[in-house]
């Protein structure tokens, strides 16, 4: 028997349960079965006495003795159903079984020492016990005080396949278990972080002796699962970096210390100065940059970047910076010329909508080498779009961009140039040490000095008023608002707020003010129009659909209200909270809702009042989603551990990671003695999976 057998040749299996087994649970090796691993345990210490019951016992207990008297009544219709005596050396109780087949019945067994355990009923002045789990003494003596409970179904439990079931096959199994498998870390790896060895950590998984057992066992696990996670990423990285030579940039010169020392509009806060630190280190160096950039809305991805495209300048290079949308291009374009203005660097914007005549100067400063800053969409990536000398691609919001738009980036110079990936979209740390391990990361968790939180509110139907006047007021204060809802037209199925209507709600209530409009149906032209309305401060009310997610930066908008804010997800009510709060004066987020909301609604809106923090928010957010929802529908399903937790295990994420770096920092290709079994195994495990981390 080895690992990959199938579980069909195990015993008191056999093709029929196997096939069951395998379509209920996707249980179809020796392998899938011994990872199989308990959902919790019952704790069997304790041991009751039935004359020393109360008439309100605990939920489950366990007691001692002996089955007799067993018979079949019938009841209800000539419904049947077992009951039996049990019996101790204080007392008598009826067991009872309403759902039973004969086997069943052949196999309880009378006048014999066992153990049983379930809820104890108190009726008519006796106890009884319904469905008792039975276990016969010398197994109590095999398996421990704790005993595992396993994932099931009543599909399986139909057919006999319950949860002793599986504790009687993997019991079994676990003889066996030296055969079956064998280390698969280093010996100084486990003594460093006492790890307990492999073998023992399956036993104690499913039947461990007590909690401490299960804990050490739990943890040697999910190190195991972690860290050979991590080692894939590592030597995919160091395949990336073998193949991977970037131009360095050894100078920080005029371009960037004249703008930092002249044209600086503020101090910038200390995480920008430890990721501006992270990005010159990088990018000294002969190999290319892979480095994510992740800054919660607000604090200061923008100017970071231009930083880091001066450094390139300083060296003799060209930059771009690639946005998913024209709206997003613009804003990104709109703020760095701005910044640039006094220093006459010039700045050029390509997107779609670039006119020929626009586009003809751009293609020609390109390849002349006299236009050294490129911000635009897709259309960079257009073939007739060539650089004289590109050294770095900036790339906002990457999960947006495909494998094959990214690959027609790096192919713009013979050298490909160094990438800064920025995401405004928080993700929870554990979550980018896996996922973009690839990926060197870099956080901005710092709003910019004077930046003041925004306070955000919960309101409902019945506070409308209320809400409008509060909007009134800051109106009054020569500030905007924005009103955000989740549909253009009225929903067939669902009874919530829409565009249209609520824009006449809102004109009617506000019939003094310019009130203009943005939704994503409108063409590019009307939307620009209707924007820059608002921008200018001329319209002092904006309601619009998500289309304001990205892209709007109206510093003197200081309200926000989201009509059925449980429609939306966290991510983007959090995105959406970040369109005010840019400007120094008090902001605020309104979040409106329906009377009736479900759990998962009410602990979006209660986290969003509750913080400002756009990686607690992301956390939250992935217990709620799941890693495969936050990273997006393609990657969903790429993290698939057994016991790993990327919320709750960030201390094992980290210390696997840190291993894995000083061990391929020492060894890059395993070829040291003692990472043998390590290298095996993961050659086995692997071999096919990851072309990328082929060793050998």
């Amino acid at each position: 028997m080895t690992l990959e057998t199938s579980i069909e040749f195990l015993k008191n299996i056999g093709t029929e349960r196997a096939k069951l087994i395998r379509n209920v649970l996707g249980i179809s090796t020796v392998e899938d079965l011994l990872t199989f691993y308990p959902i919790r345990y019952i704790d069997k210490s304790k041991i009751y006495k039935i004359g020393n019951l109360t008439k309100e016992p605990d939920a489950d207990i366990q007691l001692r003795g002996k089955i007799t008297d067993i018979q079949e009544l019938v009841y209800e219709k000539g419904k049947k159903r077992l009951s039996a005596k049990f019996r101790d050396d204080t007392g008598t109780m009826d067991l009872v079984w309403f759902r039973y087949t004969n086997w069943m019945k052949d196999a309880i067994p009378l006048n014999k020492e066992i153990f049983i355990f379930g809820k104890v009923s108190f009726f008519n002045g006796n106890f009884s016990m319904a469905h008792p789990e039975i276990e016969a003494d010398e197994k109590k003596a095999l398996y421990g005080t704790l005993l595992p409970i396993y994932p099931g179904s009543e599909k399986l439990s139909k057919r006999g396949i319950n949860n002793k079931f599986f504790q009687n096959v993997i019991f079994s199994l676990l003889k066996d278990l030296p055969n079956l498998v064998s280390e698969n870390l280093p010996n100084y790896l486990m003594k460093s972080l006492k790890l307990m060895d492999r073998i023992n950590a399956y036993y104690d998984i499913h039947f461990p002796k007590n909690f401490r057992q299960f804990e050490e066992a739990d943890r040697r696990l999910k190190f195991e699962e972690a860290f050979f996670f991590q080692l894939g990423y590592g030597l995919k990285k160091l395949h990336q970096k073998t193949k991977s030579f970037g131009n360095p940039f050894p100078i920080v010169g005029d371009y960037f210390n004249q703008f930092y020392e002249h044209h600086l509009p503020f101090e910038l806060t200390n995480a920008q100065k430890r990721v501006l630190k992270e990005i010159r280190t990088d990018m000294k160096r002969s190999t290319q940059m892979n480095r994510l950039l992740q800054g919660d809305v607000g604090s200061g991805k923008t100017m970071v970047a231009l930083l880091t495209m001066l450094i390139a300048m300083d060296n003799g290079f060209q930059s771009c910076m690639m946005a998913p949308t024209e709206i997003l291009a613009q804003q990104h374009f709109n703020s760095i010329q701005e910044l640039l203005h006094k220093t006459g660097i010039k700045v050029r914007l390509l997107t779609g909508s670039s006119k020929t005549s626009e586009r003809k100067i751009i293609h020609e400063e390109l390849e002349n080498g006299e236009l050294s800053i490129l911000i635009g969409t897709h259309a960079i990536l257009e073939d007739k779009v060539k650089f004289k000398n590109l050294g770095l691609a900036i790339i906002d919001e990457q999960h947006r961009f495909g494998v094959a738009q990214r690959a027609k980036l790096w192919a713009k110079n013979n050298i490909p140039p160094h990438i800064l990936v920025m995401t405004a979209t928080p993700i929870p740390r554990t979550l980018a040490m896996s996922f973009y391990s690839d990926l060197d990361v870099s956080v901005i968790d710092e709003l910019p000095i004077g930046r003041k939180p925004i306070i955000t509110a919960h309101r409902r139907e019945k506070d409308r008023l209320s809400v409008y006047n509060f909007c009134r007021e800051e109106i009054e204060k020569g500030r905007q608002i924005y009103f955000v809802y989740p549909l253009i037209e009225e929903s067939e199925t669902l009874d919530y707020k829409n565009l249209m209507e609520g824009l006449e709600n809102v004109m009617n209530f506000f019939k003094s003010y310019n009130v203009t409009m943005v939704h994503g149906r409108m063409k590019p032209a009307e939307k620009d129009v209707n924007m820059q309305f608002f921008a200018s401060g001329q319209a002092q009310i904006m309601v619009a659909t998500t289309v304001i997610e990205v892209g709007v930066n109206v510093p003197n908008a200081s309200v926000m209200v989201i009509e059925s804010s449980e429609r939306f997800g966290l991510s983007q009510l959090h995105q959406l909270r970040g369109r005010v709060g840019r400007g120094a004066e008090q902001s605020y987020c309104i979040l409106m809702s329906d009377d009736k909301l479900s759990k998962e609604s009410r602990t979006r809106i209660k986290t969003m009042v509750q913080t400002n923090d756009g990686f607690k928010i992301s956390e939250v957010d992935m217990e709620l989603r799941g890693p495969g929802d936050i990273l997006g529908t393609q990657q969903s399903g790429v993290i698939d551990f057994k016991k790993l937790s990327l919320i709750e295990d960030s201390a094992i994420i980290k210390a696997s990671k840190l291993a894995v770096e000083k061990i391929l920092e020492q060894d890059s290709l395993l070829n040291h003695p003692d990472n043998q079994m390590m290298k095996q195994y993961y050659i086995r495990q692997y071999k096919g999976k990851n072309k990328w981390a082929q060793i050998s």
